[in-house]
């Protein structure tokens, strides 16, 4: 198979799970762990990838991934941590959620749940629970981010600090090594700052992804979170970060 054929296939490959490995890709085209190394190169020379150990991930740095790749990336990794954090979340709490499709995977893992007052500044988040025949759903100002449906800024931030919430379901765009959650827009930053600030029990759901990726922004430390839930074991440093900081880690 020529290498020009392979690139789209990998492509689609690291869209869909966020990372694509050596070994993985070598026994699905049937091919030498060189040539893909040569095909991870080619296309990290082009941009469309950066290399990682053992493979690579999709660029990432100073902006966001577009948010339909953001959807369909780790997808059935989001849908089993979302059921675990939904399964943490009793009955009758007051519930915010931040912006992304983490989130909205949560979100949709509750429209069974009974007497939920959900605050949000998700669109995309309050559509789905509005479907949620025992949920109330508050939808904050604030500016619109068309391309993803976030609401951001001071006034989004304003709104959540009315409020104070029994639990915060926070997402984000990478976690580093030293247990930093981090992401790309500072407006979307302070509002995910007011959300940890509001709540009782504070919950992070992230992907094995954002393990690998990079973002500038800080939105706080893992030290502050109460649960993490993940659909991959983080690696030690961070596992024993995590048993310092008594935050306590949930595998799906």
């Amino acid at each position: 198979m020529s290498q020009t054929i392979r690139y789209p296939e990998i492509l689609e490959l690291a869209r869909r799970d966020g990372k694509v490995t050596v070994e993985g890709l070598a026994a699905h085209f049937g091919v030498t762990l060189q040539t893909i190394r040569r095909d991870l190169s080619d296309l990290a020379d082009a941009g469309k990838l950066d290399r990682v150990h053992g493979g690579a991930i999709l660029p990432s740095g100073t902006t966001n991934i577009a948010y339909e790749q953001r959807r369909d990336m780790a997808r059935e990794g989001k849908a089993r941590l979302a059921a675990a954090c939904a399964r943490a979340i009793p009955d009758g709490a007051s519930v915010v959620l931040n912006i992304g499709s983490t989130t909205e995977a949560v979100a949709r893992a509750l429209t069974s749940h009974k007497n939920l007052l959900v605050v949000t500044n998700n669109i995309n988040v309050a559509a789905i629970l509005a479907e949620a025949p025992d949920a109330r759903v508050v939808l904050t100002g604030g500016t619109l981010r068309a391309r993803d449906g976030g609401l951001v800024g001071p006034l989004a931030a304003e709104t959540i600090r009315k409020f104070r919430f029994d639990i915060a379901v926070i997402g984000c765009s990478a976690l580093d090594q030293g247990g930093e959650m981090l992401d790309f827009d500072l407006q979307e930053v302070e509002v995910s700052q007011a959300i940890l600030q509001q709540a009782r029990q504070k919950f992070l759901v992230a992907d094995g992804t954002k393990f690998i990726r990079r973002a500038p922004a800080r939105i706080d430390s893992m030290s502050s979170i109460d649960s993490f839930f993940t659909d991959t074991t983080p690696t030690a440093a961070l596992q024993t970060l995590c048993k310092v900081w008594s935050t306590k880690i949930i595998v799906a």
